[in-house]
């Protein structure tokens, strides 16, 4: 009954985003046409100012010339006459001097229409259609970066749903163990030990993936949020104001040339003139765009913004900061801040990259205010553990560099060869937020230790950390030193013809039906590796590396053109273009886990990696000082030479705390009351205080230091 109700509230909150942001769709293809429909009515407007303006100017002209042939006609009988000093006659004169200078005035008034107020009028329509287009354009792609952080959010989303439902489940399985064990009798009672002890490293893996993957949902929801407010609240009204520069400035000059020629042959006209006058100098662009986004306030309306959602019995609603994410978040916020700090500065050279530029900087603000306040509230060192890929206990005599991939994997067993899923894990925990990755090249001594390290069987990024660039430059490596290239060359030419197709759903079919017919463990090997890129250039905002940058980067080592082809310069274009449609379809082109099994790529990541002689004998030190002020608690009779014990013990542990710089690991053994106590077989068990709130961890000791 209970995974009904879950399954049905996880549901709705599904049906929720997918309708909101549905509903979000049509309205940005609402806002498009209202764009469209005021470029139609500027344009309409300025076209039928310009016949209005022509065809006065006729009007005009055809009355200048009539007013003149009237004078001259009247002249020439005045001048038949004796000339006279009445009134009347001067009444005559002067009326057609008038006339003269009347039909003067009309005459310039339409030569101002037909040549003077038409040409600006036919450079503001030319100027409004360029900027409309461009705003347009701008509008588009703020659209599409707004779906692509709202998608991401969704994704990141579904994946903390997944990550905490194995949180749950390894949780209650490790509960049920745990009551299981109290009812069994004390001959079972080490075998359900181990099944506790495994099912705890369960429930502590699947913490940190929930939690990791919590955190980017977090992160995800807020830059959605951030760019949502500042599209709507920003960005709407800057286009506007972008698409009627000039606009209202030109039609105004172009009236007000006209307005004067007006004024100088119809003082009559006053009136009349002056409201028009009034008319002209209202034109305002802040108050067009207010009408305009009034009349279509539900298009322009912001949405309400997305709720956060947690999963059921989850009551984190912040960034953790945990000890285990601690590092890759101050990490990530000091990038970040970096990268901040230069796109603000970037944003302010031109409109367009100023309104783009914007955008990014509202989403990395938001992180940035998300992670700033996850690492003011505690910043404490981390201790990553990472598993160690050594496979020297494996022999064949396959080569790993410059070998077949396929005799590779059935040679050694590994269905993702150790230099591929290494150097995935590496870049995922530490690389994903660092520009340039796979683009920078790295150091190639260390390039080449690592490839020979690789070669011996060995795990060198399980040992210590290297330069990210050196990494990326081992993986590259590999790829481009295979003896076949990933995708076989016998295929290119189906791939490229595939790559071409416009329809993207087609084009991700017909791309899937060419690679399964490969191989199965080196399509698993291609699945891994592109959801890896796919994973990279979701932080292209941060890395600056787009599916395209990196299509660049492996398209030469995945597909290879034939070495006596003289297109291969032609082709390479094409074949980036083909790796990058790859990458940003890989979920529709390559089959789902249920259709081929193996392993596939986690974006949410822990390692494991063997504890050092110095973090154990470290360990030793603080627990055999915390023995001995608890001994010091219960037997306050010894209470003098335990303070002298313990003073000592910590002088010459000090050092040995300082070189940890990591937090304190608790061991699994410490399952008696506070202060300790003797078990069977003289052994003493431990157990921290409550207020020491630590992740239980088991110790991997090397030497098997631990048993005695």
């Amino acid at each position: 009954m209970t995974s009904h109700v879950k399954l049905r509230r996880d549901r709705i909150g599904l049906i929720d985003y997918e309708t909101q942001i549905k509903e979000m769709r049509c309205q940005l293809v609402d806002q498009l046409k209202v764009f469209d429909l005021q470029l139609e009515q500027k344009s309409q407007q300025l076209q039928d100012l310009m016949d209005y303006v022509r065809r006065r100017g006729e009007i005009e002209s055809e009355y200048a010339r009539s007013l003149e042939k009237l004078a001259d006609r009247f002249t020439s009988r005045i001048k038949r006459k004796e000339p006279s000093s009445n009134t009347v006659a001067q009444v005559w004169v002067a009326l057609l001097s008038q006339t003269r200078q009347e039909s003067g005035d009309h005459s310039r008034l339409s030569e101002t229409c037909s040549n003077t107020l038409i040409q600006p009028l036919t450079q503001c329509l030319e100027y409004t259609q360029r900027l409309a287009k461009k705003s347009k354009d701008i509008c588009m792609q703020l659209q599409d970066g707004l779906l692509k952080v709202t998608i991401e959010m969704q994704t990141a989303w579904r994946t903390y749903y997944q990550y905490h439902s194995d949180y749950v489940c390894a949780d209650g399985k490790l509960k049920e163990a745990e009551k299981q064990e109290e009812k069994q009798k004390q001959s079972a009672a080490k075998k359900l030990e181990r099944l506790i002890e495994k099912r705890q490293e369960k429930v502590k893996e699947t913490y940190l993936k929930s939690s990791k993957a919590r955190n980017e949902y977090l992160l995800k929801l807020g830059a959605s949020n951030a760019t949502m407010k500042n599209f709507y609240l920003q960005d709407i009204s800057t286009l506007i104001d972008c698409a009627d520069v000039g606009y209202h400035l030109s039609l105004g000059q172009v009236m007000q040339a006209y307005l004067s020629s007006h004024w100088r042959t119809q003082q009559n006209l006053g009136t009349g003139l002056q409201q028009l006058q009034g008319t002209v100098s209202g034109l305002a662009q802040c108050r067009d765009r207010d009408t305009l986004l009034q009349e279509h306030f539900n298009t322009f309306c912001m949405p309400l913004c997305f709720p956060y959602q947690p999963h059921d019995g989850d009551q984190v609603s912040e960034v953790n900061f945990e000890c285990e994410l601690s590092c890759e978040l101050e990490t990530r916020f000091k990038q970040i801040q970096t990268r901040l700090k230069a796109v603000s500065m970037e944003t302010e050279e031109r409109v367009k990259e100023y309104v783009v530029g914007r955008s990014l900087v509202s989403k990395l603000q938001a992180r940035h205010d998300q992670l700033k306040a996850a690492v003011e509230k505690g910043i404490t060192s981390s201790l990553y553990i990472r598993k160690n890929y050594s496979t020297s206990s494996i022999k064949h005599n396959h080569k790993l560099f410059y070998g077949d991939l396929l005799s590779f994997i059935q040679a050694s067993g590994q269905q993702i060869p150790v230099v591929v899923q290494s150097c995935v894990c590496f870049i995922n925990l530490n690389g994903l937020h660092h520009e340039g990755i796979f683009r920078v090249p790295g150091s190639q001594m260390e390039i080449n230790n690592l490839r020979d390290a690789f070669e011996r069987g060995e795990d060198p990024l399980s040992e210590r950390p290297y330069d990210l660039d050196s990494v990326a430059g081992v993986l590259k490596l590999y790829f481009r030193t295979l003896e076949k290239p990933l995708f076989p060359s016998e295929s290119n030419s189906q791939l490229l013809e595939h790559a071409q197709i416009k329809g993207e759903t087609e084009r991700a079919a017909q791309l899937k039906i060419t690679i399964s017919s490969y191989p199965g463990p080196v399509v698993i090997v291609m699945r891994y590796l592109f959801a890896f890129l796919h994973h990279v250039s979701q932080y292209s905002d941060e890395n600056m590396m787009q599916p395209y940058n990196l299509a660049v980067c492996f398209g030469p080592s995945l597909v290879r053109a034939a070495q006596n082809d003289d297109d291969a310069v032609t082709l390479q274009p094409l074949i980036n273009a083909l790796v990058k449609n790859i990458i940003v379809q890989q979920e529709n082109i390559f089959p789902s886990q249920s259709e081929l099994q193996g392993p596939v790529y986690e974006e949410c990541m822990t390692l494991e990696q063997p504890l050092g002689l110095m973090i154990y004998f470290s360990l030793v030190h603080v627990l055999f000082n915390y023995v001995l002020a608890e001994l010091e608690t219960t037997h306050p009779t010894n209470s003098s030479s335990s303070s002298s014990s313990t003073a000592n013990a910590e002088k010459k542990t000090e050092g040995s705390r300082v070189n940890v710089g990591c937090s304190v690991i608790q061991s699994k053994s410490a399952a008696a009351p506070k202060g300790g106590s003797t078990a069977a077989g003289g052994k003493f068990m431990l157990q921290f205080p409550p207020s020491h709130q630590y992740i239980p961890r088991r110790v991997h000791n090397p030497g098997n230091m631990g048993r005695e």
